[in-house]
């Protein structure tokens, strides 16, 4: 039985509490959120988690892995604490990743606690395919998230702009991935996730489209050099209680959890 401390209980914390409710090999032992979470927190916890308890801090005991569901700050205030006491951990905000210092910060803790750090692939596939290109020659590596305008709600993209009111694909961003994350947290985990497998965040160029005529997160993914050219292009559906994530990302984490236990891993 692996002892899970979930840090964050909002859409993605409360969708993956629910696919491993009745979970035989893995148990929720505890929910991290803020003091002022905390209620909230324990009513989902009574519902798909009644085994855990509802902390602001992960235990110093009687935890097998912690699992990051909440952003930036969590990862600086709970994984790499945890880390360092040799705590392994799996992130799923990748695009916090983007401030600087901070995948260095999380290598240097996972180091210094003998453990391991795994970043989810979240809403996009091929990583393993990007990863194995750089090192056998990557080039060029090109990422454009499209998305319906709702998605885009609460961004710059609202400045000089009225998303309820568009007819046609709007580019809202066109830069690098470094960029892209800072600027669209909730939006571009995947534009962070596409560089650190490949060039890196300066060196990823980044497109994101506000399309009306989509209902779904579309995600394309080009890459280029001397093992040769791929394009995935991905569509998936929103997550219903957030739909600036796609669902998919929910379930990357869940297959990353559970693989921890698995007799054979893929």
């Amino acid at each position: 039985m692996q002892r899970i401390a979930l840090v964050g209980c909002g859409a993605i914390g409360t969708a993956l509490l629910e696919l491993l409710r009745g979970d035989g090999a893995l148990a929720v032992a505890a929910i991290v959120v803020p003091e002022e979470g905390m209620p909230a927190a324990r009513d989902v916890a009574a519902r798909l988690a009644p085994g855990a308890a509802v902390v602001g801090s992960v235990p110093l005991a009687g935890i097998d892995l912690v699992v990051e569901a909440a952003g930036h700050a969590a990862i600086e205030q709970h994984v790499l604490a945890a880390l360092r006491r040799g705590t392994p951990c799996v992130v799923a905000s990748v695009g916090a990743l983007s401030a600087a210092g901070l995948p260095e910060a999380l290598e240097r803790a996972a180091g210094l606690g003998r453990t391991q750090v795994q970043l989810i692939a979240g809403a996009i596939g091929g990583i393993d395919a990007l990863a194995a290109a750089r090192a056998g020659g990557l080039e060029t590596v090109r990422y454009t998230g499209r998305k319906p305008p709702r998605a885009w709600k609460g961004t710059p993209a609202e400045q000089g702009r009225d998303l309820d009111a568009l007819t046609t694909e709007t580019v809202i961003f066109e830069g690098s991935a470094r960029e892209a994350a800072s600027l669209y947290p909730k939006n571009a985990n995947v534009a962070a996730t596409v560089s650190l497998a490949g060039l890196g965040l300066d060196r990823t160029q980044v497109r994101l489209v506000a399309d009306p005529a989509v209902q779904d997160n579309v995600h394309l993914v080009e890459a280029e050099g001397a093992f040769g050219s791929f394009e995935l292009t991905m569509r998936n559906k929103p997550l219903p209680a957030n739909p600036k994530t796609s669902a998919l990302t929910v379930y990357s984490a869940l297959r990353a959890v559970r693989n921890r236990v698995a007799a054979l891993a893929i």
